[in-house]
């Protein structure tokens, strides 16, 4: 197994014009496993690990199947599949609302520990996780790391309410190869200050490499090794002027469609990302992948559709489009 990622929730999905999308596969390992489905060879295979109810909906089966996602890792339990209302607003707010009662069963459906899972899931040759931005699920990070996997990537989940202690911060940012926050999570840890500023802290607390993840803004990127950063602009800001000027075939062959809903993106970028970065082990190749997936899924109400040698192929365009316009930074 080359790829493993974690969780399922089900969402439906409330738009702010009140219209829905029910039973949408969600909870970050769906739309990570298909960033990483994107970009990898049909050698490697990626592999997703929750736990699921009886009542796991068919049509999401059906979906993990058509993307040839790995299923061997969702293991079933006596208990329904964790089912959220996710609520947007205009102005790109969310929020999540259970459908069901929680008890303390729910830290093992959405997370199964590595030895629960088969052996082929415990020797992967990399691990994405979501992770709350505390000590919380500090054992679970050492866990993924002592399985000699060559990468572990980390993407809290949510923003940090309470101020972390130097050691606790430490413990997170270097709890994988990889630290993927998005901006408000890295302030939230570091305090205030532009991308740099927020890149220049998580590096002096030990993180290795660092995807600041900025939305509507693309990322900035940077690996510790070499100092080697990069800023990449998001997809659809980019090729919103193009469209406007040109009628480049490029164009055409990346199938573009518009921004519908941006649930899952940063998610999506994180598989895209470490998957570039197994790949190529070259920082601004995995920005560029991890932006591409990001494209796509907010380009769809909930997930996109697996038609998967299609999407590889739009890939790629919308690879060598957005390349056109990275830029290189110092972090001094």
């Amino acid at each position: 197994m080359e790829f493993v990622t974690f969780t399922i929730i089900i969402d439906d999905i409330v738009y702010p014009d009140g219209h829905t999308a029910m039973c949408c596969l969600g909870g970050g390992g769906p739309q990570t496993a298909f960033g990483m489905k994107l970009w990898a060879s049909d050698q490697e295979r990626v592999g997703l690990a929750a736990r699921v109810g009886s009542d796991f909906p068919s049509s999401c089966q059906e979906w993990l199947q058509n993307m040839k996602i790995d299923v061997n890792g969702l293991l079933h339990w006596p208990y329904p599949t964790l089912r959220a209302w996710q609520v947007l607003e205009e102005d790109g707010r969310r929020g999540q609302i259970w459908r069901m009662e929680l008890g303390e069963e729910v830290w093992g459906m959405l997370r199964p520990t590595i030895s629960e899972l088969p052996p082929i899931y415990r020797k992967a040759k990399a691990y994405h996780a979501c992770v709350h931005p505390s000590t919380l699920d500090k054992d679970f990070m050492q866990e993924l790391r002592s399985t000699g996997a060559a990468v572990v990537s980390i993407e809290p989940y949510t923003h940090a309410e309470d101020i972390l202690t130097r050691t606790e911060l430490r413990t997170l940012v270097t709890g994988g190869h990889i630290f993927s926050p998005n901006e408000k999570e890295a302030v939230s840890l570091v305090g205030p200050g532009p991308p740099l500023d927020l890149i220049d802290r998580l590096v002096e607390l030990g993180a290795e490499v660092v995807s600041l993840r900025r939305g509507p803004l693309g990322c900035v990127v940077h690996r510790a090794d070499t100092g080697e950063t990069w800023d990449v602009p998001a997809f659809h800001g980019v090729i919103r002027g193009l469209l406007q000027v040109s009628e480049d075939k490029q164009i055409e062959e990346a199938g573009i469609i518009g921004v519908i809903d941006p649930t899952g993106c940063g998610n999506s970028f994180c598989g895209g990302f470490l998957a570039g970065w197994v790949q190529s082990h070259d920082i601004l190749t995995a920005a560029l992948c991890g932006s591409v997936a990001a494209s796509f899924m907010v380009e769809h109400e909930g997930i996109p559709q697996p038609q998967l040698s299609t999407l590889k192929a739009q890939a790629n365009a919308r690879f060598q489009l957005l390349r056109k316009h990275v830029k290189q930074l110092r972090l001094d």
